[in-house]
């Protein structure tokens, strides 16, 4: 019987596993679980039977391979501004019935800022072919939403996990160079590849953790394991492949009882016009970030252009990153006109859906003309 001792991220196998299988592997893999053995320096049959141990056990909420999507659905990040009284409950809407929004958080600031009205913020992703703006509006009136913002990304600087591996970084750690941008644009999938990314996008079952998961993944989905590489190679090659990834549930309590983090934040920067390449550069080659982008959010919130994510355990010491990182800021150069940060409160997370087949159904089983979801030519 596994014990809780063994499952605790802070269990020296299970810590050395999860730094890697977290955010570390990048592309596509055949042997997934043999890449990260290799890397945590442990046999692959222990890396299989603990990652499968911390599936079941809740501790790991998702394994899977992830995929570029900004660059196969258009999204955004939308704030919402809905009555006190229906916040928690238009939180569950969002959350168990729009299958395109991804995380959905409450969020609260220290003080009445700029958008601090805004409490509820979700990710959102609408199928190519059917209009982002207008499925806003749709979720809005079942919301019953006052006001929403909608934040496209104009590029992005830093996405991954690894909270793992973040948990002793010290204020200011940072890669030796700026964060490479990288700017959004929709790529066309022929039907023959949106079948294989459909096998490819659903989180592993724990079935399917074995040492070449993706033979029984092309065999569940009707496709010969030659054909099904073939198209992964070519996703791969048009760059939509990012990473294998084992998602820790690290919003709640672990069923060993510790916290994964506990505090998240959203740091938001006003620069200058045209300083917004540079600021989300140095911004996301700060190590403490999981998520960095440029993103236009208007006068509601400040006219804030440069959006990060940061989680940890202490509240202090995400501050301490945060200031860290304004006086790298000033040191580079980069004028800063006014900063703040959002903190998160109540979060579920899943994957937006991003095949235009599922926009289709959604809007069926709901009573509405498909047709009249689409964006315009």
């Amino acid at each position: 019987m596994t014990s809780a001792a063994t499952l605790s991220t802070h269990h020296p196998e299970t810590a050395a596993i999860l730094a890697v299988a977290e955010d570390g592997l990048a592309g596509f893999h055949e042997r997934p679980f043999a890449r990260i053995a290799e890397r945590a320096g442990l046999p692959e049959p222990l890396v299989i039977e603990r990652i499968r141990q911390l599936l079941e056990a809740g501790v790991v909420r998702r394994v899977r391979q992830t995929l570029n999507t900004g660059s196969l659905a258009h999204g955004a990040l939308v704030a919402w501004r809905v009555p006190a009284d229906s916040l928690h409950q238009a939180f569950d809407t969002l959350f168990r019935d729009d299958p395109f929004s991804g995380h959905v958080v409450i969020r609260s600031t220290d003080s009445a800022l700029p958008g601090a009205a805004f409490r509820l913020w979700t990710t959102l992703k609408v199928p190519q072919g059917y209009s982002l703006e207008r499925h806003v509006e749709l979720m809005a009136r079942i919301i019953g939403a006052e006001a929403w913002r909608i934040m496209p990304a104009r590029c992005l600087f830093a996405l991954g996990v690894g909270h793992v591996r973040r948990r002793s970084l010290e204020p200011g750690a940072r890669a030796e160079s700026p964060a490479e941008p990288l700017e959004p644009r929709l790529t066309r999938l022929s039907p023959a590849e949106w079948q294989a990314l459909a096998a490819l996008k659903e989180p592993l079952e724990p079935a399917e953790i074995v040492s070449e998961p993706w033979r029984l993944r092309a065999e569940r989905f009707g496709l010969t394991y030659g054909a099904f590489l073939a198209a992964v190679a070519t996703l791969e090659a048009r760059g939509l492949i990012a990473r294998f990834s084992t998602f820790l549930e690290h919003v709640k309590e672990l069923p060993t009882g510790e916290r994964v983090t506990r505090y998240n934040a959203l740091f938001h920067w006003a620069v200058e016009p045209g300083y917004e390449l540079a600021a989300g550069a140095e911004v996301g080659r700060h190590h403490i970030i999981t998520h960095a982008y440029w993103r236009e959010a208007g006068p509601e919130f400040g006219n804030v252009n440069i959006m990060a994510v940061a989680h940890g355990t202490e509240k202090e010491r995400l501050l301490a990153h945060k200031a860290a990182i304004d006086a790298h800021l000033a040191e580079a150069g980069i004028p800063v006109r006014y900063t703040t940060q959002f903190w998160g409160g109540r979060s579920e997370i899943k994957p937006s859906e991003i095949l235009p087949s599922a926009y289709e159904a959604f809007c069926r089983e709901r009573g509405i003309d498909p047709t009249t979801m689409r964006e315009e030519a």
